[in-house]
């Protein structure tokens, strides 16, 4: 038998999910190190053993045993066989379940005892506690808490878990997260006590561009339930009801967007202390009705959690006014800042977070203001957060009840000095593991990839959002620009197969997908809003489709489509709908009885086109023909879909689909497509957009690759086109015969251009590649990832690591596809070296193990190393066109260029 076992195990998307909702999990596995292929797999959980099982399949494996009880831990471990032979047993490894049914529940749902709610941004965190005894010793206790609102937990004083903003951000009308905490070693026989701090968070605070608030109810509660299993096998519970006490605390104001406001000298350490006396505390209020009686909402996590998950120390602290500090910290994060020397009692300090500085070196958040759709009213930026002073040794202000996108901090009030000691700047983001690195020869195009990764972290913060201080919401068409990107560089199947079940959850009846998810205003309240007809945008709504299809290309999460599948149909079915019965105004009196490639040109309704491009200013206009946009997307997404359909099964869908796709497809070249190559509108983002996609025909292809190379060199040898079809520009020159085009805009360092923004000093994406306006004031948010997606080409061309174009065959068993090429169990390495780079590597820890591609250029020689994890094959393709297909290992080639 091998010494040599499995590695890497993990239970869905988690390693040790405690609190699933799954009982019947998926079970993934690395292969032994050196294993070509698997032969078999044998799985033991539990009292259940799968025998041996002839499969190649090592991720995603159904647990087939009997369905656990709620809050049951189940061990289990897995041996295979591969071409070395039978592997040893992998070490342990569990799942626990966490409340799988509404009557497991005991606890019921309490209110903190608040009269009328203040104004949004004004509302204070409430505490509410209760005190409990325990007569014989703890064996084992868990903590299921959740609430309409943000809480943290405290169990005798201590804080429970390093989670924060739980219980996270979900469809709340849906699906509303419970947090299980293993807290036996907090208890103690004798006296106890459990406490949290609720604030409004994302259920009732601020939210979007809008700021609106109250979204999803005007009332925070608490939802705990605390299960104690001693020595003896006896088991105790307690739970939130009517015997909890509540009072206000420390923290006067907290919200998400506006900041939070602490007075110390109201804090009592004390306040979750067993014996603490809280007989001048209001009693909680019970809740009933409504959202409250729907427990089956109630599920566990299936992504990591919001945490701390690095802390930065201040590279300069200023003192631009007499009274006003500025703290600098080098990088542009979402988070905040943990103060301490916060001087006397009374001490009361400001705090204001901005990313940019105004020309007298002080803070300036004028660029992250929005205004009210309807009034066209500036609003405020928020970002501030006061503190004052106990006096106490040791004092320290850190607000958790809020989270702000900042590089720079302004501290107004503090007696001085104040030094870089006194400042720690807190990262704060979902825990996602790190699974992608690049870095090259030429220092600010490694600049720019970690400006990129940057990004994406400031904008992880438990949903994909467009930027961390403006609006905060998770916009679809972000995400669906990026997420190839992402997969990249971070594990996000969790993170996204959480936010997919919001987008299905938020879809409105009709199938329009809404801009952003989770939206608190609901279908209903978004269709009445100010901005309620600007949703249903092509680019936008075909998230729907294409994010869970770039997720399924890179992790062979087949369930994943299986389960937004409704979902991606309904957006489709609306979007081939509006193109069949509806025609835009001007094409109608222009050509009264429409043509029979109308049934599939999508011209009508409100789209964002291709948006913010370079010099064009944003139209909102819904009357606008944005056809070339739309149809194109209905081709992009009905194709897709079709490729579902395949997978799944459904092949009377399929054909539907296809029929869809082709129509489509038909109508954007009768329409936007002329006999010599060139498109209309005559814009690099719709030759981008065509050429990417598939709908230039094969034999015009070349034309069209030239007449984009011609608008680029016109512009200047500068890039102009938009949020849609950016990420894609460099990839669609370099595979269309203008590769060394590609890396020109690649490393051009005047705007609009990426290494512009470098030069400037950036540590995250703009949203502007200018960055200021002709007046020099700084201009939108400074991070927006969308523009980022652009690493992809430093990961996929330059370091040359790539998926297949096309995964899988469709015509094959579906049972058969996880062992296909999805999830990397194929992929490409296929290095294009260029731009005077002498060096690059790339590495890519992907479902099955490492994968590096590291090359190096001396003169005209070329010398490339690749590393194949266990299990898979990559074909590499040279420079000069040698081909080969390379198995699990670390190989050399040498080419001459």
């Amino acid at each position: 038998m091998s010494s040599t076992r499995p590695t890497h195990l993990r239970v869905d998307h988690l390693d040790r999910p405690l609190g699933t909702s799954e009982p019947r999990p998926r079970l993934s596995w690395r292969l032994p190190r050196g294993a070509t292929r698997q032969l078999a797999h044998r799985v033991r959980a539990g009292d259940w053993d799968s025998g041996r099982v002839d499969s190649p399949v090592n991720t995603y494996v159904r647990y087939g045993g009997p369905a656990p009880a709620s809050a049951t831990r189940t061990e289990w471990r897995v041996k295979v066989w591969t071409d070395l032979g039978e592997s040893d047993w992998s070490e342990p490894s569990w799942w626990e379940t966490g409340l799988l049914r509404p009557d497991d529940w005991r606890a019921h749902w309490i209110e903190p005892a608040e009269t009328e709610p203040a104004a949004p941004g004004h509302r204070p965190a409430h505490l509410l506690r209760h005190g409990f005894g325990l007569g014989r010793p703890v064996r084992t206790a868990r903590v299921h808490a959740t609430a309409h609102g943000v809480y943290e937990l405290f169990l005798n004083g201590h804080r429970v878990g390093d989670a924060e903003l739980t219980p996270g951000f979900t469809s709340y009308r849906s699906r509303l997260q419970v947090q299980t905490y293993d807290v036996t070693g907090l208890l103690a026989t004798g006296d106890n006590a459990i406490g949290a701090v609720l604030s409004d968070g994302w259920f009732r605070g601020r939210h979007g561009f809008a700021r609106e608030a109250d979204g999803f109810g005007t009332r925070t509660a608490l939802l705990v339930q605390l299960v104690v299993t001693h020595t003896d096998g006896t088991r105790t519970t307690i739970g939130t009801g009517t015997d909890w006490r509540s009072a206000r605390g420390a923290v006067l104001a907290a919200d998400l967007m506006d900041g939070q406001h602490t007075d110390l000298r109201a804090y009592d350490p004390r306040w979750a202390d067993p014996g603490f006396d809280d007989g001048g505390w209001d009693k909680a209020r019970p809740a009933e009705g409504g959202l409250y009686a729907d427990l089956t909402r109630l599920t566990g996590p299936i992504a990591p959690p919001v945490r701390r998950v690095a802390e930065i120390r201040p590279v300069r602290v200023s003192e631009p006014r007499p009274g006003r500090h500025v703290v600098d910290l080098g990088q542009n994060i979402n988070g905040w800042v943990r103060l301490s020397g916060l001087g006397p009692a009374g001490t009361r300090l400001t705090l204001v977070h901005g990313e940019v500085l105004d020309q007298d070196g002080d803070v300036t958040t004028d660029n992250i203001r929005a205004f009210d759709w309807a009034t066209r009213r500036p609003l405020p930026a928020g970002q501030v957060d006061t503190v004052v002073s106990a006096g106490r040794a040791g004092e320290v202000f850190e607000p958790r009840h809020t989270t702000h996108g900042f590089r720079y901090v302004r501290v107004e009030g503090h007696p001085g000095p104040l030094t870089a000691d006194d400042v720690t700047g807190v990262v704060v983001h979902t825990d996602l593991t790190r699974t992608g690195w690049f870095t090259c020869s030429d220092a600010r195009v490694d600049r720019l990839h970690e400006a990129a990764v940057w990004s994406l972290r400031g904008n992880a913060c438990d949903v994909p959002t467009d930027c961390p201080q403006r609006e905060r919401a998770a916009w679809t068409g972000d995400w669906q620009v990026f997420v190839p990107t992402a997969a990249f560089l971070y594990d996000v199947a969790g993170f996204t197969a959480k936010w997919l079940r919001d987008l299905a959850a938020d879809q409105w009846a009709d199938g329009v997908v809404p801009n952003f998810v989770p939206d608190p205003a609901g279908e209903a309240g978004r269709r009445a809003s100010a901005e309620g007809g600007l949703n249903g945008s092509a680019g936008w709504g075909d998230a729907a489709v294409i994010v869970p299809w770039e997720i399924y290309r890179a992790y062979g999460d087949l369930d994943l489509l299986r389960e937004q599948y409704p979902s991606m149909r309904a957006w489709v079915e609306y979007a081939a709908g509006q193109a069949r019965t509806r025609r835009h105004p001007d094409r109608a009196a222009a050509r009264p009885h429409p043509a029979a490639h109308e049934e599939f040109l999508w011209d009508t309704g409100f789209h964002f086109g291709e948006w913010l491009e370079p010099g064009v200013a944003p139209d909102l206009d819904p009357a606008r023909d944005r056809g070339d946009v739309a149809t194109a997307y209905l081709f992009r997404s009905a194709g897709l879909l079709a490729r579902v359909a395949a997978l799944l099964g459904h092949r009377d869908d399929a054909t539907r689909y296809r029929r869809v796709a082709d129509g489509a497809r038909a109508a954007w070249r009768h329409e936007y497509l002329t006999a010599d190559g060139a498109t209309v509108p005559d814009t690099q983002a719709t030759l981008v957009r065509a050429l990417a996609f598939g709908l230039v025909p094969p034999h015009l292809r070349p034309r069209a690759a030239d007449r984009l190379a011609e608008l680029v060199r016109a512009a200047g040898t500068q890039l102009s086109t938009g949020f849609l079809s950016t990420a894609l520009l460099l990839p669609v020159l370099a595979d269309h015969g203008h590769l060394d085009l590609a890396y020109e805009l690649l490393l051009r360092d005047t705007p609009p251009s990426w290494l512009a923004m470098i030069d400037k000093g950036a540590t995250t994406i703009w949203e502007d590649w200018e960055g200021t306006d002709e007046h020099g004031r700084p201009k939108m948010s400074y991070n927006h990832y969308s523009k980022g997606a652009v690493v992809s080409f430093l990961h996929q061309c330059v370091a040359g690591i790539r998926l297949p174009d096309d995964p899988v065959d469709c015509s094959v068993d579906p049972d058969d596809i996880a062992a296909a090429g999805a999830g990397y169990r194929r992929f490409v390495v296929a290095p294009r070296p260029g731009g005077g780079l002498t060096s690059a590597s790339a590495r890519h820890d992907c479902p099955h193990g490492t994968i590096r591609s590291a090359w190096e250029r001396h003169g005209d020689s070329f010398a490339l190393t690749v590393e194949v994890p266990p299990g898979t094959e990559a074909e590499v393709r040279l420079p000069g066109g040698t081909r080969t297909v390379a198995g699990p290992g670390v190989h050399r080639f040498d080419a001459h260029l």
